[in-house]
């Protein structure tokens, strides 16, 4: 029975991207975005099933989850890949763009975490993936986009916590990503990557065999600095 793998954000960019990746891979996909008229316009070009689904709200989550549990799908992939962002400088940034920001970049991965991690770690097999960034690495932290980089820092953190959670607890791995610079309506224009290169690892760390790598930061299929 193949696996199925629900992708936060998924009806545009890396998002699409991944979900199609996925998809040829073999697995059961479930596109979800909060956008319900694209996302089910992206989910019927991929014969996948869409969900709607706000990563900023717990009440879109607990009902996504209720609705799959419903139908008997089983979870086994997370990719969190839904995201914003939001400019201002560090010291005029608004305090609602940066609640905003946190809303989307580390409660979304978390709420959605909560309610799909528990049945992997019952089930005994799981793969977290997430979105994050370069610019969340204190390594190579930068005044880019400041709301942005600490948001996507703390989902390296968070990452890193989901981690401990599974340990010894049957093959469930929770994993983060950069993408790199990517020509998406979030990236811009005059990015060098396309989403097809942008989506690779996570599609990589959505299905690693039992003794790939579990608690790290990747890029382009290698470890990065957190």
């Amino acid at each position: 029975m193949p696996r199925t793998a629900l992708v936060t954000g998924a009806n545009r960019g890396i998002g699409l991207e991944a979900a199609r990746q996925l998809g040829e891979a073999g697995l059961e996909v479930v596109l979800t975005a909060r956008d319900t008229g694209a996302g089910r316009a992206a989910a019927v070009e991929l014969g996948a099933r869409f969900e709607h689904l706000d990563v900023a709200s717990d009440d879109s989550v607990r009902e996504c989850a209720a609705r799959l549990d419903r139908d008997r799908v089983e979870v086994d992939v997370l990719v969190n890949n839904a995201g914003v962002l939001l400019s201002g400088g560090i010291l005029d940034v608004d305090d609602a763009l940066v609640r905003e920001t946190l809303e989307a970049n580390l409660l979304g991965p978390l709420r959605t975490a909560r309610a799909f991690m528990p049945p992997m770690l019952a089930r005994g097999y799981g793969r977290v993936v997430n979105v994050s960034s370069g610019s969340g690495s204190l390594t190579e932290a930068s005044p880019y986009t400041p709301a942005y980089s600490i948001s996507k820092a703390a989902l390296n953190m968070l990452t890193r916590q989901l981690a401990f959670a599974a340990e010894g607890r049957g093959d469930v791995k929770v994993n983060a990503m950069c993408p790199g610079w990517v020509r998406t309506d979030m990236g811009g224009g005059a990015a060098p990557r396309t989403p097809a290169e942008g989506a690779d690892t996570i599609v990589w760390l959505a299905t690693l065999p039992p003794d790939g790598p579990t608690n790290g930061f990747f890029r382009d299929r290698a470890p990065a600095a957190w």
